[in-house]
């Protein structure tokens, strides 16, 4: 029998783990603001706190799955406006063509989750296990008590930031200080449990040890970016005529770059930006921060690595200046861009502001179109289905219009007054009527309207369907 050859190389490089190195810079700074606001707003938009009358929600951001309404301060979405929801995502997904068109994966470098939490989850390490060599010797060191101590505190506390991840994602779904209770006295649903766990295992997953490896592998914005991006696009890139050759400044001939790898050292991609462009470049910016400061040390100008588009490269190897960032940011493609975000968001807007205060739905009965009463006069049904949008129990008055003349009536209502009770909607079966011999019941088709009027305010609605008449040769 023959034996498996053991030399054969894997097909499969395991993956060497990425210790980035402190840097300090505009961009590494305008990174940690970021990372703050974020947090920030993620963490504590659930506790915020609006008044919608007494029997409303007062949490501010709720997405209500119960009442089946999302609520986002003075603004209530009802499910029949879900387009409201399809138009915030159109406006995302245009935002994020347009800042990659101007800059490249700016989003992928400073706001996206999983950059903001692995930025975070890296703080943590560093302050734990100390900067990049200290960790390495760590990661490189038998087992010993050390190492699993801080091993044991540096997960301990990954471990709590992504607990407190996942409990703050089901805080946006019922009201957060009632389900804090619910959760520490162990009595919330089995959901709330579930949902918490989930999110805090891939919290902790992803932002502790797969971090580059989510973006490379499990992103497919990395491979749609290039469709957003062209000449014109600022990205991150490496002024190799200015650079090369590497080596030591006291030798002639040698470019800028001293091959100091302190580019490297600070990716937390663990890519060497000198290469060129590559799909695993999140734009981040570090590099430009550490190069900078190199740069300063010895005494270059500054920018060696940078952002900058391929326009501005060919026109510097041509010795010619690069284009302003306003020639870059304004141009047909971005604009374009602009144009159609915007004209979503106006569109919202007023969508929003012109939504009418009561929402109303009328279905004519088929089965029969019409019915004749004993004194010959027809008669249509219509289900008329009534929604109350507040927190209060409404009276809503009901009405009809029409050029020829028709009579309303409601079912098992008195009068033509119908209660809706706070935050439902109810049926309420409608019948109108013409006289024998009038021109509504010999007409095959009269259009009439029909109106709802809020009792005690000026609120009202219409909706216009039609009533069907005795047909020629009917019996």
């Amino acid at each position: 029998m023959t034996q498996p050859d053991t030399d054969t190389p894997s097909l499969y490089q395991a993956r060497e783990p990425i210790f980035p190195r402190r840097v300090k810079g505009a961009f590494r700074t305008m990174k940690w603001w970021i990372m703050a606001v974020t947090l920030g707003i993620y963490y504590i938009t659930p506790w915020l706190r609006w008044d919608r009358g007494p029997n409303l929600p007062d949490q501010a951001v709720l997405i209500d799955m119960a009442g089946r309404r999302f609520f986002f301060f003075m603004i209530e979405i009802w499910p029949h406006e879900f387009y409201f929801v399809a138009g915030l995502l159109i406006m995302a997904g245009l935002g994020l063509f347009l800042f990659t068109s101007a800059a490249g994966r700016v989003w992928c470098g400073y706001a996206c989750p999983q950059t903001v939490w692995t930025d975070l989850f890296i703080l943590v390490e560093r302050w734990i296990e100390g900067d990049r060599n200290a960790r390495l010797r760590l990661h490189r060191q038998a087992w010993n008590a050390e190492k699993a101590r801080k091993r044991a505190v540096k997960w301990t506390v990954w471990l709590l930031i992504a607990l407190g991840t996942g409990g703050a994602w089901v805080f946006y779904f019922t009201d957060a200080p009632t389900l804090l209770g619910d959760l520490l006295t162990g009595s919330a649903h089995p959901v709330a449990y579930i949902t918490i766990a989930i999110l805090t295992g891939t919290t902790f997953a992803f932002g502790g040890f797969a971090r580059e490896q989510i973006c490379i592998y499990a992103c497919p914005w990395p491979r749609i970016q290039a469709a957003m991006v062209d000449e014109d696009t600022l990205t991150i890139g490496y002024r190799d005529w200015r650079g090369e050759p590497r080596g030591k400044q006291d030798v002639a001939g040698n470019g800028d770059c001293i091959d100091c790898m302190a580019c490297v050292n600070v990716c937390p991609m663990g890519i060497d930006i000198r290469n060129g462009q590559q799909m695993a470049c999140i734009t981040c910016g570090l590099c430009i921060d550490a190069c900078n400061d190199v740069m300063d040390r010895i005494g270059k100008p500054r920018d060696l690595i940078g952002y900058m588009a391929l326009t501005d490269e060919v026109r510097e190897r041509a010795g010619q200046p690069a284009k302003s960032v306003w020639a870059h940011v304004f141009r047909p493609r971005t604009i374009m861009y602009t144009v159609l975000w915007a004209g979503v968001g106006v569109g919202l807007v007023v969508a929003l502001f012109l939504r009418s205060p009561i929402d109303i739905n009328v279905t004519p009965v088929r089965n029969p179109t019409y019915v004749t009463l004993s004194d010959g006069s027809i008669r249509n049904a219509y289900d008329l289905r009534l929604r109350n949008k507040s927190g209060d129990d409404q009276q809503f008055g009901i009405s009809v219009t029409s050029e020829e003349f028709v009579t309303l009536s409601l079912e098992g209502a008195e009068g033509l007054i119908v209660t809706v009770p706070a935050n439902e909607t109810a049926t309420q079966r409608v019948y109108l009527t013409a006289a024998a011999g009038s021109e509504a019941a010999g007409d095959d088709r009269s259009d009439v309207r029909l109106w709802v009027e809020e009792v005690g305010s000026t609120n009202r609605a219409h909706l216009d369907t039609v009533f069907n008449g005795k047909e020629d040769g009917d019996d």
